[in-house]
């Protein structure tokens, strides 16, 4: 936090957290359309969407570490 006092802080991570919910909506309707055009079964779709889910979650909760305390 080099240069953010708290105010700064809170700022960045409410900025930070409507950013991931936007980047996960649009992950999940392009998987959507993923699993319409590869024809992937109902019974599959879930494990797919979980899977994707979790990957990109990890993904955006190491870029706010790495936001954060740098």
């Amino acid at each position: 936090m080099i240069g953010l006092d708290k105010e700064g802080f809170r700022v960045i991570s409410l900025w930070f957290i409507l950013f991931s919910g936007a980047i996960l909506f649009n992950i999940n309707r392009l998987t959507d359309t993923l699993c319409i055009q590869k024809e992937i079964p109902e019974d599959r779709q879930p494990k797919v969407f979980r899977t994707i889910n979790v990957l990109i979650t990890i993904l955006l909760l190491s870029s706010y570490i790495e936001i954060s305390f740098t």
